[in-house]
């Protein structure tokens, strides 16, 4: 017996279920014709009879009986399937992998809490690192990547916000050394600046061009030591004004380069940017961006970056 003969077992069922073929063919908005051939097709196939023709119309065989019986389970299970499909659909549940470069990590983690929050059936996979991450191949559902639009292919590319850093300094570190008043003061002081994939950071360039090598007295690849040496006093050092502690100076609260300000962008795959948990995640990012902006945006009208 062919494998593919749902469409007719399940004209059958119907046939059996209302005792004629023109309501079963009203049912299933098929011709009577088509019915009729339908039930031809499956008795010819099977070998048996699965209904007794007569002027009332169409009663079950036992054979028609045990096939009304199966496909009305198997229609079950289907619907109960369909539901269950279209509640996962619906649901955001499971497992979400991010990832962002660290210099983000003070943002994106109380950020992720209160996600978590907003949705306890997520469970979610945090990857913080200065390398790109291949979407194409799983490792990651969204990604937040620095500097120029990414261009990869396959791929939903949204702007974020620019993420602006400043040159801050710990009191104590003012305390032994001094605070410079200009930018070319700088040469003078104790630097604390980034390595290998860290240090490709518009600011950092910007630093490496204006001061002499002798002054980077720290270089790290990770945005988490060269926080915690500026907060320590060891030198001075490129932060967010999102993240910084407010016990930290900002050395040069007038002036902001474009260097000194990254654009953060939104990346997904285009095969899961409609998925219910990649499009909560990313809606809730873009939402906590706005507050990110407004905050910004009071410090320059204070600062006089207008």
């Amino acid at each position: 017996m062919r494998l593919n003969l749902w469409s007719e077992i399940r004209t059958a069922a119907q046939v059996a279920r209302l005792g004629r073929v023109s309501a079963a063919a009203e049912v299933l908005g098929m011709h009577h014709s088509s019915v009729i051939r339908h039930i031809d097709t499956l008795e010819a196939e099977l070998g048996v009879k699965l209904f007794q023709r007569h002027s009332r119309g169409y009663t079950p065989t036992e054979a028609g009986e045990e096939l009304l019986q199966t496909a009305s389970a198997v229609d079950e299970q289907f619907t109960q399937m369909l539901g269950r499909i279209e509640t996962a659909r619906n649901q955001v549940s499971g497992r979400l992998v991010l990832t962002a470069v660290p210099s983000l990590d003070p943002l994106i983690v109380p950020m992720l809490g209160r996600f978590l929050c907003d949705h306890p059936l997520v469970q979610v996979t945090y990857d913080s690192d200065e390398r790109t991450f291949e979407l194409s191949r799983g490792e990651a559902h969204v990604a937040l990547r620095a500097g120029p639009r990414p261009s990869a292919q396959d791929s939903v590319v949204t702007p974020l916000f620019d993420y602006p850093h400043a040159l801050y300094a710990a009191p104590s570190y003012i305390a032994r050394h001094g605070r410079p008043e200009t930018l070319a003061d700088l040469a003078a002081h104790h630097l604390i600046v980034g390595e290998d994939r860290f240090a490709r950071a518009p600011f950092y360039q910007w630093l490496f061009s204006r001061v002499p090598d002798e002054a980077f007295v720290l270089r790290t690849p990770q945005s988490s030591v060269a926080y915690r040496a500026v907060e320590q006093g060891l030198g001075i050092g490129f932060l967010s004004p999102l993240t910084a502690s407010p016990e930290l100076v900002e050395l040069f609260p007038g002036i902001c380069p474009a260097e000194w300000r990254t654009q953060i962008w939104v990346v997904t795959h285009v095969d899961l940017h409609r998925s219910s948990k990649v499009q909560s995640l990313t809606r809730f990012i873009h939402d906590q961006a706005r507050g990110w902006r407004a905050s910004l945006a009071l410090r320059d009208k204070a600062s006089g970056k207008v």
